[in-house]
């Protein structure tokens, strides 16, 4: 009996009407709903049902046959819902400004957002993205960087499509300075671009306002080098290089971080000692607030004391890789292997091996796994976590505060990766994670590569712009090479005996994982140069760290 009442009552079967248009995106519908029980007058309109029925009429202004209606209704609900002295949220206001916008009425999307402190809610990236794209549509640049200094203000932070938006709104107008103020924000962020955004890309450099870009006169080298040097390596901020037209070509990169196209070698570009440092003070914090904290600050006194390690390995990770068959199990031959690779490729140096001791417990019970722990063991590359612990933590916090190699396959998407931010973790990431592979018993580490895939500029002024591969192959990635002939001549040679024509000086540093199997070292601080000539007759430039020099 309570049942047939409930369902007889009217704003229940609004609600519930109101719930089967939304799932089918039935706008006709919704609006017919909302005019019988406006004019019936027997519904008590809540914020939820008003920001159900913007949503419908934001969601439906592309279809050519629904605009008109969406928009004259998405309005009238809105004042409708004012009115009756509703506040509305972050999710409503969204919706409306994308009505706005459609509209073709930027300013009112935008103020829509700048009023939404008064309704004491916050914006979303996808609050301002109305007002934002309808601006640079309308190739109104000043209204759009205003939109963004707010969202600045605001503590939002923009991805890949506002930025490209931006840089291309920046060269229609032919602003150069906000150009390359832009790509450096892509650089930054982004990393490698998806294909409309390198379009974007190669059509300022194809421009004329692009080619009438010209480099400041007479940028001294050493001034540019250093830029490069204090900034990680892989770019220096210091503006345009050069003058004439732009060559901008699609190309690919080999294993060495060679251009096909220019030849220009790209470099790794790894985090710097003192953010390091803070990171993993920060995934310490996070790491105590989760485990008991006498047992974590105790490996942090443990790996202060065996600070030597230059690989840690995730064992539960190598262990159980491809171990979901019949009998199958914790494979500790699998992390021999790997052990034994790092072992040799290191220069007889034993890794460290992170497992829980609820694991080790049961390999200790086997023979045959047991003489391969108890090696572990003896020649201290093994460390057990203690029960009750999360041992991701710890094999975490030890490649990060050791500036160390990492062998897993965990992609670390996992709540707890989380905690520990984004884009800083995914560039730490790239630098240092090590992928491995078992093919019909025969163990492969995938290292980390020799050069970062994130846009490049060089010393010379050109730039190296890598997109989002076709495939999972990494040799199907494309980049754009984007060059100009008087670069080279723009900025005078340093006069310190090194001829160092590629731009790709780099530095050595502790623990730098680049040096752990041998291939270029990271730019990652100024250095003391010392120049040396390989077996090739090619001279490269390694030094020691000393203090960073403050920003210009």
């Amino acid at each position: 009996m309570m049942k047939q009442k409930k369902t007889q009552n009217p704003e229940f079967k609004f609600q519930y009407q109101l719930n089967s248009c939304s799932k089918s995106k039935d706008l006709r519908a919704a609006i017919s709903l909302y005019d019988d029980a406006v004019s019936l007058n027997t519904t008590r309109f809540n914020q939820h049902h008003f920001n159900a029925l913007l949503y419908l009429c934001s969601t439906s202004v592309t279809d050519p046959s629904l605009k008109d209606s969406a928009l004259d209704y998405g309005f009238r609900i809105f004042n409708h819902m004012v009115e009756l002295g509703l506040n509305p949220n972050e999710a409503t206001v969204t919706a409306v400004a994308r009505l706005a916008a459609a509209k073709g009425d930027a300013d009112y999307a935008f103020d829509l957002v700048k009023s939404i402190g008064k309704y004491k809610t916050l914006p979303r990236l996808r609050t301002y993205d109305p007002a934002l794209f309808c601006f640079c549509e309308r190739l109104d640049a000043n209204k759009a960087y205003e939109v963004e200094e707010h969202m600045k203000v605001s503590g939002v932070v923009l991805e890949e499509s506002e930025i490209a938006a931006l840089l291309k709104v920046s060269a229609q107008n032919g602003r150069a300075d906000k150009v390359y103020e832009y790509l450096h924000k892509l650089r930054s962020s982004v990393r490698c671009v998806s294909e409309t955004t390198a379009l974007v890309i190669e059509e300022w450099f194809c421009s004329g306002n692009g080619c009438e870009v010209v480099g400041e006169v007479g940028l001294d080298a050493g001034r540019v080098k250093e830029g490069i040097l204090r900034n990680g390596g892989g770019w220096h901020g210091l503006g345009w290089v050069g003058k004439g037209d732009w060559i901008v070509r699609k190309t690919s990169v080999n294993d060495e971080g060679d251009c096909s196209n220019c030849n220009e070698r790209l470099v790794c570009v790894d985090i710097v000692d003192e953010e390091t440092e803070k990171f993993a003070q920060s995934i310490a914090a996070l790491a105590m607030e989760r485990e008991v904290k006498a047992h974590f600050s105790e490996f942090q006194g443990w790996l202060e004391k065996h600070a030597s390690y230059e690989a840690v390995v995730d064992g539960a990770n190598v262990g159980l890789y491809q171990q979901n068959f019949a009998d199958g199990g914790f494979s500790t031959s699998q992390v021999d292997d790997v052990v034994k690779e790092l072992y040799n490729q290191s220069g007889k140096k034993w890794p460290l091996v992170i497992l829980h001791n609820k694991r080790l417990r049961g390999l200790m019970e086997n023979p045959s796994s047991r003489k391969l722990v108890e090696e572990w063991m003896n020649n201290g590359a093994l460390y057990t976590t203690p029960t009750g612990s999360n041992d991701d933590w710890y094999w975490l916090y030890a490649a990060v505060k050791l500036r160390c190699l990492l062998v897993t396959n965990d992609e670390m998407r996992d709540h707890i990766f989380e905690l520990v931010g984004s884009d800083f973790f995914n560039q730490w990431k790239e630098r240092h994670q090590v992928h491995y592979t078992f093919v019909k018993g025969n163990m492969k580490l995938q290292m980390p590569p020799s050069y970062s895939m994130v846009i490049q500029e060089s010393e010379k002024g050109s730039w190296h712009v890598p997109s989002a591969p076709g495939s999972s192959c990494e040799s199907s990635r494309t980049w754009l090479c984007i060059t100009r002939p008087s670069a080279q001549d723009a900025v005078a040679t340093v006069s310190n005996g090194v001829d160092d024509t590629s731009g790709n000086g780099s530095l050595s540093s502790h623990h730098n994982p680049s040096d752990f199997h041998g291939r270029q070292r990271c730019v990652n601080g100024v250095g003391s140069l010392d120049s040396h000539v390989d077996m090739n007759n090619t001279t490269s430039v390694t030094g020691k760290r000393k203090e960073r020099s403050p920003p210009l």
